[in-house]
C-alpha cells in the first residue's frame, strides 16, 4: 500500500474509497493518513516484538502467573478487564462525537463494529469472567495499548477514510463483515464454554470441550483472530490490517503455550487437537 496523496491509507486502489477533493479538506485527510501510517508502523513493529518475546515465554497473566510471588501487585480479574478494555470502546466513540465534520455512513458502520467488540469485552465479558487476578503492571500496559489502538482505529475511520456508496456491495466489505461476525460468534461461544468449566472462585484448569475446542486448544483466540482479519478486510485500511497482525502475534503464541500446557498437565488430552488452526497448527 502506498501512503499519501495518491492512495488513501484505507484502501485504496479501487473506487470504493475516495480521497477528499478540494484544498483544505484534502490536506486535512492527507495529514490524517500520514499520522495513521506512522502509528500503524509503530503497531506493526510492536507486534513483531511481542511475537519474538511470546514465542519463547508466555506472557505472565492467567495460568502463567505465580500467585505466590509477593512482589506482584494484583488486580481482580473483573476490574482489570474492565479498565484495560474501556479505552478501546470509549476513545473511538469520543472521536466520533467530537468530530467537526460528520463521518460517512460506511465509516460510522465500521467504527460501530469495532466498538461492538469492545462493548462486549468491557461491559459483558469483564462482568462474567472467572479468571485469575491480573498483575497491575499488565493492566496498565493493556490500558496504554488499548488507548493507542482505540485512537488509531477511530482516527482512521473518522478523519482518514471515506467510502463511496458502492463499498457496501464490494466483495471485500461483504466477506469481511461475514468473517467478523463468524469470528465474534466463535469467540463469545468459546468464552462461554471456558466459563462453564469453573465454579465461582475456582481457579483450577480443566480440559475444554465443545464447539471449536474439539479441534483446537485456543478456540477463543482463533475466533478473535478471524474477527479482526474480517474487520480488516471490511475496512481495507492499513491500521485495521496492522491491528489484525498484532492480534495474531500476541494471542497466537498464547494458544500454542495453552496447547503445550494441556498436553503436559492432562495425560488424556486429545492428541488430535491442534493449537490454533483446525487440522493445521
Amino acid at each position: 500500500m502506498e501512503r499519501g496523496g495518491e492512495l488513501c491509507t484505507a484502501a485504496v486502489s479501487l473506487p470504493a474509497l475516495t480521497c477528499c477533493t478540494g484544498g483544505r479538506k484534502n490536506s486535512s485527510m492527507q495529514c490524517s493518513q500520514d499520522m495513521d501510517f506512522y502509528l500503524s508502523s509503530v503497531l506493526f513493529i510492536t507486534g513483531l516484538l511481542y511475537l519474538w518475546y511470546c514465542i519463547g515465554t508466555p506472557y505472565e497473566y492467567g495460568r502463567y502467573l505465580d500467585l505466590q510471588a509477593k512482589t506482584t501487585v494484583l488486580c481482580p480479574a473483573k476490574h482489570g478487564w474492565f479498565l484495560q478494555e474501556l479505552p478501546s470502546f470509549l476513545v473511538p466513540v469520543l472521536l466520533i462525537l467530537h468530530s467537526p465534520q460528520p463521518s460517512s455512513p460506511g465509516c460510522k458502520l465500521l467504527c460501530f463494529l469495532f466498538c461492538t467488540h469492545y462493548f462486549y469485552r468491557t461491559f459483558i465479558y469483564a462482568a462474567l469472567t472467572k479468571g485469575r487476578p491480573t498483575p497491575l503492571r499488565i493492566v496498565i500496559q493493556a490500558v496504554i495499548f488499548c488507548t493507542f489502538n482505540g485512537f488509531l482505529q477511530g482516527h482512521c475511520m473518522v478523519y482518514g477514510t471515506e467510502y463511496s456508496e458502492t463499498w457496501f456491495t464490494d466483495s471485500r466489505f461483504t466477506s469481511g463483515i461475514l468473517l467478523f461476525f463468524i469470528g465474534m460468534g466463535i469467540n463469545i461461544h468459546s468464552d462461554h464454554l471456558l466459563r462453564k468449566l469453573r465454579k465461582p472462585e475456582e481457579l483450577t484448569y480443566k480440559i475444554p470441550q465443545g464447539g471449536l475446542f474439539n479441534y483446537v486448544s485456543g478456540a477463543n483466540y482463533f475466533g478473535e483472530i478471524v474477527e479482526w482479519f474480517g474487520y480488516a478486510i471490511a475496512t481495507w485500511t492499513l491500521p485495521a490490517f496492522t491491528f489484525a497482525f498484532f492480534t495474531l502475534c500476541f494471542i497466537g503464541p498464547r494458544a500454542y503455550h495453552h496447547h503445550r500446557f494441556y498436553l503436559q498437565v492432562f495425560p488424556d488430552y486429545p492428541k488430535s487437537r491442534k493449537a490454533l488452526i483446525p487440522f493445521i497448527f
